[in-house]
């Protein structure tokens, strides 16, 4: 267990978000070498390393995007083995350790609930163990009740029920993890008539999107007792997250049928249209998964979905970007500014100063990464800006969609994209936090004096 890691006294003087980073780094090299055993891949298959290592940091950081078709690459085995890793990679790897940690009766002590506040975004100490109890639980049952759906269901695809099941198995996994692999090596573009198939995977991305913390104040809601339940009161997160959340697929999903309806739309039937722009609207939230080819769209499509694919999924969710209370705050942020207020106020809740700038880092810094990578790709590749606009926020939210250039991309490049990959997932807060400095910086201030701004 990773978590006798701490016997090495060097390891002691790293900030917890430095161990997080450095246990993310551990589990992308520990990945890396499982996926290349041999025993996982199909009889005579050839990988670069630099493809099995972007497929293990795509795993970890439930991307998606891969150089090499997982179908072709990895046997059975090797199913299990990535389904395995997209789970660590969805619930966090403090999440994950803990789990085991306590499956094994062994006690969490505080550095690990200090590990797991960080890991999990949280901002107190209080009910981590029982925080993770309740993760596990939920994100558990979501997947076995879709695996028991899908794999069923698939029976009438498949020639076999053990293909059938294995199928609705890694489907499942893959949805609610928000991975974005596929083992049919087209990922549901067989289902692209098949509105079941596509109704159960769009709910099974949208539970693992919208943020652990949500599912568990609703599960505690839905579960309590009448009596109980007229005095419970669901958070302001929950509630921004959830507006916001809904909100982007709606306009989403009308925007993407919208720019499209002179072109990929022209000839198709309502529910067509309904179904793949609704679908195109919440993979962009982190999911990665495509009933169609994306590179059909026009491009304005495809700079939309970038924006998108840009503010990704919520906060403690499997998801990437920059995420959804980021983009809302800023957003109400300036509609108050403009409109001459001097704070924050939502459902009748004022927000702390300190989550404002956070908002405001997250995005400016965001900005900053995407222009940068997508000014390097640029310089090295000879692809369009949009394609490379797509790919690139692609791996910043973490979502796994692509416009078919990834295998063809040089391997600076790919380095770039998981770069970027590991960065939306551990979030650019604890990514900025990694050069922290913990030295007091003294009671006194400086005279303050105006600039002049705009």
């Amino acid at each position: 267990m990773f978590l006798y890691i701490f016997q090495f006294k060097w390891l002691n003087k790293l900030s917890p978000v430095q161990l997080i980073l450095f246990f993310y780094c551990v589990a992308v090299l520990v990945s890396t070498c499982i996926l290349a055993m041999p025993i996982a891949h199909e009889g005579g298959v050839d990988a670069s390393l630099i493809d099995i290592l972007f497929v293990a940091v795509s795993a970890i950081s439930v991307t998606g995007l891969t150089p090499i078709s997982i179908s072709e690459t990895f046997n059975t085995f090797g199913y299990f083995l990535l389904a395995f890793i997209l789970q660590f990679g969805a619930v966090g790897i403090m999440a994950m350790g803990t789990f085991i940690w306590i499956i094994l009766g062994k006690k969490i002590g505080l550095k690990e609930r200090r590990l797991i506040m960080t890991d999990q975004n949280q901002t107190s100490f209080s009910g981590m163990v029982r925080l993770i109890k309740q993760i596990m639980l939920v994100i558990l049952t979501i997947e076995f009740i879709g695996f028991i759906i899908l794999g069923t269901y698939y029976i009438q695809y498949f020639p076999t029920i053990g293909e059938a099941y294995l199928n609705g198995f890694f489907s499942s996994i893959s949805a609610t993890t928000n991975g974005g692999f596929d083992i049919t090596g087209n990922s549901l573009l067989m289902f692209k008539d098949d509105y079941f198939v596509q109704f159960i995977t769009m709910l099974l991305i949208i539970f693992g999107a919208i943020g652990f913390p949500v599912l568990i104040e609703v599960k505690e809601y839905m579960f309590a007792n009448a009596e109980v339940r007229k005095n419970l009161r669901f958070s302001l997160f929950t509630k921004v997250t959830s507006l916001t959340f809904f909100a982007l697929i709606f306009v989403g999903a009308i925007f993407i049928a919208l720019l499209d309806a002179k072109d990929f739309f022209a000839d198709k039937s309502w529910h067509e249209v309904l179904f793949y722009s609704l679908f195109q609207s919440v993979t962009t939230r982190s999911g990665g998964l495509a009933t169609m080819d994306v590179s059909q769209l026009t491009e304005q499509n495809h700079l939309f979905m970038s924006f998108l694919m840009f503010i990704g999924a919520s906060p403690s969710s499997a998801g990437g970007g920059i995420r959804t209370t980021t983009f809302a705050l800023v957003l109400i942020f300036i509609i108050t500014y403009a409109r001459g207020g001097a704070s924050i106020r939502i459902f009748k809740r004022e927000v702390h100063q300190e989550d404002l700038l956070k908002a405001v880092t997250v995005s400016l810094m965001a900005i900053a990464f995407v222009f940068s990578s997508i000014l390097a790709i640029s310089i090295m590749e000879p692809y369009s800006l949009s394609e490379i606009l797509f790919e690139v926020t692609s791996a910043f939210g973490t979502v796994g969609l692509s416009l078919g250039i990834t295998s063809e991309l040089s391997t600076v490049s790919k380095v770039i994209l998981m770069i970027l990959m590991f960065i939306g997932r551990v979030g650019i807060i604890t990514f900025l936090f990694m050069f922290k400095n913990n030295k007091s910086s003294g009671k006194f201030h400086y005279p303050k004096e105006r600039m002049i701004i705009g």
